[in-house]
């Protein structure tokens, strides 16, 4: 797979894709990254400590968030994405559900379009992704948990974001799907779609997991979000284990140990 001027051999490897929010209010970090030095000294960390994709975020999408508007959204993420593009040789991600937003990303230099809505939220997004011809990754998503058969609804829910990308004519090689821990889901339900991962892929896609200090961690330790990094571990384990190409984290370095560890058991007997 191709994300921007990067090949990632999604087959046989996991990738960091490093968490990057220019936000006041995210979950987890916000407002420490949200000026621009901060921005670019943080990225330079994670770069340096083994992230292959930095993912930047310009709206909290944390339970109860406040929807911000696109253009305030766009005065937050377009500069520093393209502060990062012209400092580092890294692909660029941007964490949005808004096609203006998207639009004005790649327009500053964005390799890849982060939708956790799976083109369900805004109609003109398939557009966008389509004919800027990045990489996009698709979460699953619902404002409820009102499933008739977890299970195979959130798969079913899941292909229909693929028929909306193929309705909007994205190539199949730039998708990539995300199971959507931590969103339209209970506890039960997120420990069950890790549980499961291999069914998520078995649809076909590279796999991104996104897991990093969530409530999926917090609630099964009783932890705060502080000190969720060795249950995001396990997760990230799980991941390799059943073949997802990507990880979408906060802490790079243990991550990264955590993924060349389980690699090199996983591949031992080949």
């Amino acid at each position: 797979m191709i994300i921007g001027n990067k090949a990632f051999d999604t087959e046989n490897d996991c990738y960091i894709m490093g968490i990057l929010n220019v936000t006041p209010d995210s979950f987890s970090d916000g407002g420490k990254f949200n000026n621009p030095d901060a921005a670019l000294f943080h990225a330079e960390e994670m770069i340096s400590e083994g992230a292959a994709i930095i993912d930047i975020g310009g709206e909290s999408t944390r339970p109860g968030y406040t929807r911000i508007s696109d253009e305030e959204e766009i005065e937050r993420t377009a500069p520093i994405i393209e502060a990062v593009k012209a400092r580092f040789d890294v692909p660029v991600s941007i964490d949005t559900y808004k096609s203006r937003v998207a639009r004005s990303a790649v327009a500053a230099g964005a390799d890849l379009i982060n939708d956790i809505w799976g083109l369900k939220a805004d109609s003109e997004m398939g557009r966008v992704i389509a004919e800027s011809k990045v990489a996009c990754c698709l979460m699953h998503n619902r404002d409820n948990t009102d499933y008739t058969n977890f299970r195979e609804d959130y798969l079913e829910d899941t292909r229909e974001c693929l028929r909306l990308a193929a309705k909007a004519q994205i190539p199949g090689d730039k998708i990539i799907l995300d199971p959507g821990v931590g969103f339209g889901k209970d506890l039960g339900m997120n420990l069950e779609v890790i549980a499961r991962l291999g069914e998520f892929k078995a649809l076909g896609y590279p796999v991104l997991l996104g897991t990093s200090r969530k409530s999926v961690i917090g609630l099964t330790l009783d932890l705060p979000k502080d000190q969720r990094v060795e249950g995001t571990l396990v997760t990230t384990v799980m991941a390799v284990l059943a073949g997802c190409s990507f990880v979408r984290v906060h802490d790079i370095k243990e991550n990264k140990r955590a993924i060349d560890m389980t690699m090199a058991i996983k591949n031992a007997g080949k």
